[in-house]
This record gives structure tokens, sequence and C-alpha cells, in this order.
């Protein structure tokens, strides 16, 4: 592996900076967060590196990367990457899409490099634009004279694809690959896919077909089929997993213990919860961190021990720094669970006091907090505090606000606030089901049809299912109302969005088995998927958790591992100063975590909050 020399602002004094590697350690190029590597490193490869003040030398961080740096001083020289996300961004017609902007970029005599479009791919994925992102490797892929593909290259394209065609288009996408670029990472993003749509049989199949190549000697392809397995309500088969990884000497990693954990917690048992996190102190190949604290939290709230899950939430104060944001949208999100309006408060002074700019989640994890305890007028006014700041429309903060609004039945309020969402942005699949769910509660057949076809057939909405209490519920009127066709054109709907071939839905919805849905409707609580997007959304954060930034050398071939800066992150509480922890102009260090790694419905309810019980 190179070693990739930067110019440091290093501190006068010299600095100890260890590099600790794990089971979730470096991947190159796509970040797995437990590996996908070629070659494994092991814990205590490499030894403490000293960097003293001079003007270059090579940068390394620390163990785990608790989340994308916030770099808060912009740079002084435009970046390449920003600009032409920028314009992406702006584009008034999105049907002309990345490839235009592209070319109008090199039609102005401009260049773009590899690692600044790969750079533009990963934000674009950060913010779900995924067929964006899809875009922009097409147009790399129809220049092979300039830009070398690689393996990882086709594991991202082939998660994009997933989520852009869904499941088919990715299967033809690996069929039509050649050989040399087929390796783990992309077997991984197969796997992934599979698991993401909960498609049982087929991820079970392609495991055995990794383990024949031996693409499954790390924990990343045995935690992705756990999530699947927790999603079914499976636990046996969760314990199974973990008793083949410790029998197969496979290191369990942070993601493996908190599955481990959410497991043992869905089924009620604090005992057994406690057992493994004690099993998890012992292990000398992790060490608990936020993460840990904050799955913790969330089972024992969940169980009702809530004295212990305030003390894991302190837990998480004590173990964050200033510097990273994500820790602070989960103390959100715990304490707004469980009624605590002075500890949001408090929490969300201090984020402000640290960051001088608070990006569009956080005022999603603080206004989401505040609708949890039905605290909407302090919802609206930070509302109207992050339109007045917002750089780009988020739906899924106003979706928030919508969905309070249609379950309290303030229908006018409904009605001109989904209005003033479309004059501000523009509305995504879960904002159809809301307006859905105010339809059905006034049994306009119709219009709550409508508004299913709309979400269903939305451009990003390939992984997007609609709740099953929205399901039955409008099943239930149109036997009410005795209205077959409409019945019929859902079914028709649901089963041509592939919503039939989630294993996991279909448990909730027997009833669809049969396309006359003639068997009793089953009772399923509002709460018990209400709050499925707003925990999608943090644990689309989580990704970046745990993962190791990679930089890749010009040419798509040669990867260095390179950290943003190895000066230390200030004490919690502390302010960021402009500047005080800028990337090296020339590093290339970057991110490339799957998308909803963690994926079951289960396991968002469980290990982010258990905001579904006070929604």
């Amino acid at each position: 592996m190179l070693l990739h020399s930067v110019i440091s602002q290093s501190p006068p004094h010299p600095q100890t900076i260890s590099l600790q590697s794990s089971s979730s350690s470096l991947s190159n190029f796509i970040n797995f967060p437990s590996g996908f590597r070629n070659s494994p490193l092991k814990r205590g490869q490499f030894k403490p590196i000293i960097i003293r003040n001079s003007s270059s030398s090579s940068s390394f961080s620390q163990g785990y990367s608790y989340g994308t740096v916030d770099y808060e001083k912009k740079s002084r020289t435009p970046v390449t990457w920003k600009a032409i996300y920028k314009r992406i961004s702006m584009m008034g017609n999105r049907e002309k899409g990345s490839t235009s902007v592209l070319n109008q970029w090199e039609n102005e005599g401009r260049t773009v490099t590899k690692w600044e479009l790969c750079r533009l791919v990963k934000e674009l994925r950060k913010y779900g634009r995924f067929k964006l992102a899809l875009e922009v490797y097409e147009w790399m892929k129809n220049k092979p004279e300039r830009f070398i593909m690689a393996p990882s290259d086709a594991a991202i394209q082939l998660d994009l694809v997933s989520k852009v065609e869904g499941i088919s288009g990715a299967e033809d996408y690996f069929k039509n690959l050649p050989d040399d670029l087929i390796d783990n990472r992309v077997y991984g993003a197969l796997l992934n896919a599979y698991v993401h749509a909960r498609m049982k049989e087929k991820a079970e199949s392609l495991l055995v077909e990794m383990k024949e190549k031996e693409y499954a000697s790390h924990a990343l392809p045995y935690n992705v089929m756990m999530t699947l397995y927790m999603n079914l309500k499976d636990h046996e088969k969760v314990e199974a997993f973990i008793s083949e990884m410790m029998q197969n000497n496979i290191d369990l990693d942070l993601y493996s213990y908190s599955i481990w954990i959410t497991s043992r917690g869905s089924q009620g048992s604090v005992e057994k919860v406690e057992e493994v996190f004690e099993k998890m102190k012992l292990d000398v190949s992790v060490k608990p961190n936020w993460t840990t604290y904050s799955t913790l939290a969330t089972v024992y709230i969940k169980l009702g021990e809530l004295e212990k899950g305030e003390d894991c939430l302190k837990k998480i104060e004590s173990k964050i720094t200033g510097r990273y944001r994500i820790p602070y949208h989960y103390l959100l999100s715990h304490y707004g669970s469980i009624g605590r309006k002075e500890e949001v408060q408090r929490i969300w002074g201090t984020y402000k006091t640290v960051f001088p700019y608070i990006p569009n989640m956080g005022y999603h994890a603080v206004i989401s907090a505040f609708i949890r305890m039905d605290e909407i007028e302090e919802s609206e006014m930070l509302y109207e505090e992050w339109l007045s700041v917002k750089t780009t429309y988020d739906a899924r903060i106003g979706n928030r606000l919508l969905g309070w609004y249609v379950r309290k039945g303030h229908s006018e309020k409904t009605e001109s606030f989904f209005k003033e969402m479309l004059e501000n942005g523009k509305a995504n699949s879960s904002t159809w089901e809301i307006l859905a769910e105010s339809h059905i509660k006034h049994k306009r057949i119709p219009d709550a049809l409508s508004c299913f076809e709309k979400a269903l057939s939305h451009e990003e909405s390939s992984f997007w299912k609609p709740k099953p209490v929205n399901i039955i519920s409008f099943y239930k009127i149109c036997e009410q109302e005795n209205d077959e066709p409409s019945k019929e054109a859902f079914f028709g709907m649901l089963k041509e969005a592939g919503v039939l071939e989630d294993e996991s839905l279909m448990s909730k919805l027997p009833f669809l088995r049969d396309s006359n849905a003639g068997n009793e409707l089953p009772k399923v609580k509002e709460s018990e998927d209400y709050d499925d997007e707003d925990a999608d959304t943090l644990l689309n954060e989580l990704q970046v958790v745990l993962d190791y930034p990679i930089a890749q050398v010009e040419g798509g071939t040669d990867r260095d591992y390179v950290a943003p800066h190895p000066v230390p992150p200030p004490a919690v509480g502390s302010p960021v100063k402009d500047g005080q922890n800028p990337p090296p102009h020339g590093t290339q260090s970057r991110v490339f975590p799957f998308d909803r790694y963690l994926l079951s419905t289960d396991l968002r309810r469980w290990t982010l909050h258990n905001s579904t019980s006070k929604s």
C-alpha cells in the first residue's frame, strides 16, 4: 500500500498517532464497515508513528473515525467536485441529469479527475441522489481512454443500479461484468442489495457462493445477513451466525456486537443484553464507542430501563468530540424519545455553540425530537429557522411536520403545508404516503390510491416500501366501501413495485399472498412502523461512523490511506474555530460507505431509538 505524502500543518510539538486495525479496518476504495479488503490487516500490525512539524509529512488518523470530519472554513481554492455538485443541485430541469452538467463543464475548457468525480458520487449518494450518482459513473464509463474502472468502482455502480433500477437491474449488471472487475466487494454489493430488498433465498444462496470463493472470511457478510434475520425476527439465526463466526475465528466487529445486542434486546431480556456487552468488553479486538452506548440506550429505553438508558446517554456525551456531528443527532433523538425536553434543548444549544453551521440533518434531528414530544410550536419555529438558512430543501424535514398534522387531524394545515413544501422543494415517496394516510382517514379512496401511485413511482423509490399499517388501512376502507376495483389496482401497484417480494413485509401482510385478499386483515399498531423514515435518516448518517478514509491516486489503480489532518479535535463543548482542522491542500481523503448498511426495519427501530412508541 502506498503512502500518500501531503503538505501538513502539523502542530509544533511531536504527536503520536496510532493506526489500529481491526476487523472493520481498511478496505480498498469502497469502504465496507467491516472489511471486504483483499489483504486483511491485523490489530497491532502498525506501531504508533511520530509526526513532527515539517513542510511535508505522511498523515495518519486514529483508529476509528467517528464520522465525516467537519471542516468549517471553506477552501480558498475552489474545489472542482464541489462546483460541479452545486451545478447539479441547482439544475432547473432534472431530466438533463449529471451528464449534461459534466459535458458543459468540459466544454468550458475545464478538466475533472477521476478522484473528483468519485468524490462527487460520494456526495450525491450521501444525499440519496442515486440516479444522478449513477449518471456520473456512466459518463466515466463512456470515456475508457481517460478513466480506468476498478472492481471497487463496479461495486459502487452495482449498489447504485440496485437503488435506481431495482434488483433485476443489479443482477443484469453483475452478469455482464468482466471477470477482472469482479471481486469480494462486488459480491458484497450484490449481497447488500438482496438483503436490502429482503430477498432471503437469493441472499442465502449468494452467501454460500461467497464462502466457496473465500469471500466471507470477515464480519461484513455475516453482519449483513444477520440484519436480514433480525428483520424476519429469526433471532435463532442471529445466534447461529455469531456462533459460526466464533468457531471460524472471524472477529466480531462493532456492528456484529450491535446486532447481537439488538437481537437480545428484541427478545425482551436485559440480562442477555448485558451478557453480550460484557463479552464485548472482554474482546480485545474491539472497543465500545458512542455507537455501542447508543444501541444500549435504545434497548434499555425500549425495555423500560430508563435510568440505565440515561446512563448510556451520558456515556455517549463523554465519548464524543466537538468536531463530530452525528452523535449530537443521536442524542437529540434519544432524549426526544423519552420526553426530556430540557435535555433536547441543552444538546441543541451545545451543538449550535460547537458548530457555526448546522446541516439539514441537524435540523431534522432536533425537529424530530420535538415532534415526538408533541412540541409543535418549537418544531415550527425550528422549521422556519431552517428555511432561512438551508442551501437545499430536504423533504424529510418537512415530512416530520406534515406527518404530525395528519396524525392530529389538521386537514387544512396538512393541505396548506404540503403546498408550501412543493413551493420550497419537492415531495419524496414518504411525503405522498403521508398524504395517502390523510385521505384514508377521510375515506377518499381515489385520492389515496393516487398518492400511493406517486409514492411507488417516485424516481428514488427503488427500495421504498409503504408501511404495513397503511396497506392494511387502505384495504379495510376498500372493503367497507365495497370498492374491489381500487383494491385490485392497489394490489397491482404493489406487485409491480416489488413489494410482494419483501419477505419481512409479507410476513405482516399474509393476505397479500392471495390477489383476492380474502383472508382476514391483520391488526398492526400504527406506532409499530410509523417512524421508519426518521430511523432511516439517522441510519444513513451512521454508515460513516466506523469507516476509514481511503484516498485514490490519480488513475484509479493505486490507493493510499490518508488522514485528513493529525490535529487533535477540540474538547466537547468547545467551538470549532475557523480553519482549526482544514484538510491539507492536495489531501484526497474520502469515505465510500455502503448506504443503509444496517438494513432491517426492526434493527432500525431498536438500534436508533424507541421513537415509534412516542410518535
